[in-house]
């Protein structure tokens, strides 16, 4: 599954600043003479980039696959909401009040970077956004799901049967994300060691994996972090207590959250080594009550009641603007 809930680096690929800053600011598409960049593209794969830099070191085929997948879909996504963009300039030529972008801007802090503004600083700066771009971003984002909330005011309403029930199934993912907590089991293992010359990234990197393979045997994860972990935790074999997940980097937490209790997740980069996991529990954030998210919830119910006259709505859209793909 695709998810974009960060903003980092972009690729680490070896080219020119020349080339660098061609592919930054190129053009990917425009929508009736609106250039979509192939920055706003990075801007937005940026904190998917992270999460697969993180799992997947090696960077091989499948890696890029994905983030060939990726731009894609962000193509589409930015196309539909510039056509979006494009009608209420056209007819609303209405304003978004500011305090409404703060406080979506302090749901992104909260959720997404920890509840840790100097992170959210940091990743923007990472991935060449001032903060004053990354706000005309959410200005967009609230246009447009006020120009989709409109659009579907007159449509078939949610019963609250159906409101019920899809509050049931989607309230965790609502909750307070910086009330979630983990336990979990760890193994680091430094990129480099000062007094040894024959330890490179690149024979680590094959130690964590070949300790990843054992795991996956059944081989004792305190044992092997006891020999192998340069952790704070090692001489406990790895054991991690229970730890807030404002404690943890972002996508550290993004990831371990994804994953199931037991498995053994890793090898995991990051800029000094690689990290070897086994989730075993997770402590969820208190989820918020129906009354609090109702407005929200309804949106999602008569989004999908009315998913046909959305679709109708885009196609008009798409039949009446000068669409042209750059890549």
């Amino acid at each position: 599954m695709i998810r974009f809930p960060h903003i980092f680096c972009l690729a680490l690929v070896c080219i020119s600043p020349l080339a660098q800053a061609r592919e930054v600011t190129g053009i990917a598409a425009k929508v009736n003479g609106k250039v979509i960049t192939k920055n706003e593209i990075n801007y937005h794969l940026t904190p998917y980039r992270q999460q697969l830099n993180a799992s997947m070191p090696r960077k091989g085929p499948q890696y890029y696959a994905l983030i060939k997948k990726a731009r894609g879909e962000i193509l589409d996504n930015l196309i539909e909401r510039e056509l979006i963009l494009s009608e209420f300039h056209d007819k609303i030529k209405g304003k978004i009040p500011s305090h409404s972008i703060d406080s979506e801007i302090d749901r992104q802090v909260r959720e997404l970077y920890n509840n840790n503004r100097n992170e959210y600083y940091k990743s923007l700066r990472q991935a060449g956004v001032t903060r004053q771009q990354h706000r005309r971003e959410t200005e967009k984002k609230l246009i447009v799901q006020a120009m989709r909330s409109q659009q579907f005011k007159n449509a078939v309403p949610p019963l609250p049967s159906e409101v019920a029930k899809e509050f049931d199934k989607h309230k965790l993912k609502m909750r307070d994300m910086t009330g979630d907590a983990l336990e979990f089991h760890k193994i680091y293992i430094t990129k480099t060691d000062p007094n040894n010359a024959l330890i490179t990234p690149k024979t680590q990197l094959q130690l964590a994996e070949d300790i990843v393979a054992q795991l996956n045997k059944g081989a004792n994860f305190e044992e092997l972090a006891k020999k192998h972990s340069s952790g704070a935790w090692a001489a406990e074999g790895g054991k991690v207590e229970k730890t807030n997940r404002t404690d943890l980097s972002p996508a550290f937490a993004a990831i371990l959250m994804d994953t199931p209790t037991g498995k053994i997740l890793g090898p995991l980069e990051d800029s000094r080594g690689f990290t070897i996991v086994r989730l075993d529990k997770k402590h969820y954030g208190p989820a918020p009550p129906l009354s609090k998210v109702r407005k929200a919830v309804e949106g999602r119910v008569r989004a999908q009641k009315n998913k046909s006259k959305h679709d109708r709505w885009m196609k008009r859209l798409r039949d009446n603007a000068m669409i042209e793909k750059k890549m």
